[in-house]
């Protein structure tokens, strides 16, 4: 095949997108079958079915059981707004914080059970495989509907037998992890965050509503205190759905 030119399933894939996005096969339609995508663009049954693959796998169709592909509604991507932490904000929780919003309808759910660090956890907050770490598991809500899935590490070296050993509860429970440290004379001054894009696994498409192997944008949040790691998180946002935003203060 000469450089720059397309293989046949992505130039029969590349007119179908068009199609998709100025309208012509509007979202609720069902896409041409492979039949009939043979028959138009004069390509083998291989071919029109990689092409349908290609827009599966790029979230343009859904398959329905028993029915056929449609075209998938794609909303307007909406904003997740990370702003840091903002000291004298009052009771106002972390997650409204970093939206900067009051008005901001965030709820979660949470659940947190003692674990065992993994190597990846382990090098992340700077223990040994195999150390006990307190794992919380949230899911966020922005009116009502999923929009991010977090699970949180915390070294219980550092939480272990203290009133913070369950982030969601005890005297500062579910103020987040600055005031939460800072009961305990610790006191964050830094935070890390390394972002990327990969496929969704079924369990967190499953949650956040999608399809596995859509992809999601993953940060992988550190805080420390004093170049000590006292919590690491994996936070997953469905890509197709939301961008993230950052607003950071210029020092």
């Amino acid at each position: 095949m000469p450089f720059g030119e397309q293989p046949a399933y992505l130039r029969v894939a590349d007119d179908l997108r068009r199609k998709i996005l100025d309208g012509t096969l509007p979202p609720h339609t069902r896409l041409p079958s492979q039949a009939r995508i043979r028959t138009e663009y004069g390509v083998s049954d291989t071919v029109a079915l990689e092409a349908r693959k290609v827009l599966m796998a790029e979230g343009f169709v859904e398959g329905r059981s028993g029915s056929g592909t449609y075209v998938r509604e794609r909303p307007e991507p909406r904003r997740i707004v990370r702003t840091g932490y903002r000291p004298g904000a009052g009771q106002s929780t972390p997650f409204r914080q970093e939206q900067g919003d009051e008005g901001f309808k965030g709820t979660w759910e949470s659940t947190s059970v003692q674990d065992s660090a993994t190597a990846r956890i382990a090098e992340r907050l700077g223990i040994r495989p195999g150390d006990r770490v307190m794992r919380t598991r949230y899911l966020f809500r922005s009116e009502g509907e999923p929009m991010m899935i977090s699970v949180s590490w915390e070294p219980m070296a550092v939480t272990g037998r203290t009133p913070v050993l369950l982030p969601e509860e005890g005297p500062v429970g579910g103020q987040g992890v600055v005031e939460r440290m800072a009961a305990l004379d610790l006191v964050v001054d830094n935070v890390s965050e390394d972002i990327g894009a990969r496929p969704g696994l079924a369990e967190e498409t499953s949650v956040l509503g999608g399809v596995p192997g859509h992809v999601v944008i993953e940060i992988q949040r550190t805080y420390y205190a004093s170049g000590q790691p006292v919590e690491t998180a994996d936070i997953v946002i469905p890509a197709d759905r939301y961008r993230v935003a950052y607003r950071m203060p210029v020092k």
